[in-house]
């Protein structure tokens, strides 16, 4: 259960805000539809590489 403490004087506006933030980096959302549909663990390891792959290239761009 995610708990927002709230100011005395905040607006809702704020407490929404800290709620979503919160949801978010429990990641809830991306477990979710991970588990929609079932994906081999090839698959998932094969992506996981491209990613590595891509931000590594990414990462020596920038230093050049």
């Amino acid at each position: 259960m995610i708990i927002v403490p709230i100011k005395e004087n905040e607006t809702i506006d704020k407490a929404l805000k800290k709620y979503k933030k919160k949801f978010e980096k429990t990641g809830t959302v991306k477990q979710l539809r991970a588990r929609q549909a079932f994906e081999k663990p090839s698959i998932t390891r094969r992506t996981e590489i491209k990613k590595a792959v891509y931000k590594n290239l990414m990462h020596s761009n920038i230093e050049i």
